[in-house]
């Protein structure tokens, strides 16, 4: 019997994969056997994760994108399209994270604000709006990445928190609309997790926030990796608007 959980010949694009959580979104769904569309603005990052796709035995095509930029989003999916023939499975994964300086509400640069929700908000509903119509129709998925601190209303950074929860909102609206092609769009919110941007953050990046847990333990990318890969699979069809936080029991503790 085959696995629910199988990508075999599908098509994924994943936004923000030239390195940390998206390069290994990027290897997760290679590893079932998708066919990846490694999407960043870093070229150099591009190139790293497109060989480490290719090393697990699966294709990949680089993109530079400008997520801002609707002219660059409708590239990314005609170039999607001209490579595979379809796409399957598109993962919201571009923001702004680990350069943020931390500061109260009071002392946010307006030009960083703006910043933020370009990327993180602007750019996932762009992505979403140039892709879907190329996407698979029944069977397609949208899945964005929001943030376990919209639930923690983690402080010092509310530029990125409210972003985040713009996302959350975009998600129920987009399954909505998108619901009636047979398309599933869900939305998962991690808790603290162990990439290159988070261990930049911070000294003890790996016990951070481990005693809050329900699960002792710190969060991996893998962790993250797998809830993507059900809520794109066959086994999640009937599951939308919905957002999973994945942080190891620390919201109900």
């Amino acid at each position: 019997m085959s696995s629910m959980i199988d990508f075999e010949g599908k098509v994924v694009i994943v936004t923000g994969a030239a390195g940390g959580l998206g390069r290994a979104f990027a290897l997760g769904f290679a590893n079932q056997g998708g066919n990846i569309v490694v999407a960043d603005i870093d070229e150099a990052g591009l190139a790293e994760t497109v060989a480490q796709v290719e090393a697990a035995g699966a294709k990949a095509i680089a993109v530079k994108v400008d997520v801002t930029s609707k002219e660059s989003t409708d590239a990314l999916a005609v170039a999607a399209v001209a490579a595979f023939g379809r796409i399957d499975v598109l993962v919201n994964n571009a923001a702004i994270y680990a350069t943020l300086k931390r500061s109260s509400f009071l002392d946010i640069d307006p030009n960083e604000w703006d910043r933020v929700m370009n990327v993180n908000v602007k750019g996932a509903w762009l992505c979403s709006a140039s892709i879907f119509p190329k996407m698979s129709q029944p069977g397609g998925r949208i899945i964005n990445v929001a943030s376990a601190t919209v639930f923690s209303g983690s402080p010092l950074w509310m530029h990125y928190v409210a972003s985040k929860a713009a996302v959350i909102g975009m998600t129920r609206v987009m399954a909505r609309e998108v619901g009636p092609q047979g398309v599933t769009v869900n939305a998962i919110a991690p808790g603290f997790t162990l990439t290159e941007a988070s261990l930049s953050l911070m000294e003890d990046a790996e016990t951070y926030g481990v005693d809050r847990g329900a699960i002792k333990r710190a969060s991996a990318p893998e962790d993250i990796v797998g809830t993507a890969l059900f809520l794109a699979s066959e086994s999640a069809g009937y599951i939308t608007g919905q957002t999973l936080v994945v942080d190891g029991g620390k919201q109900f503790i």
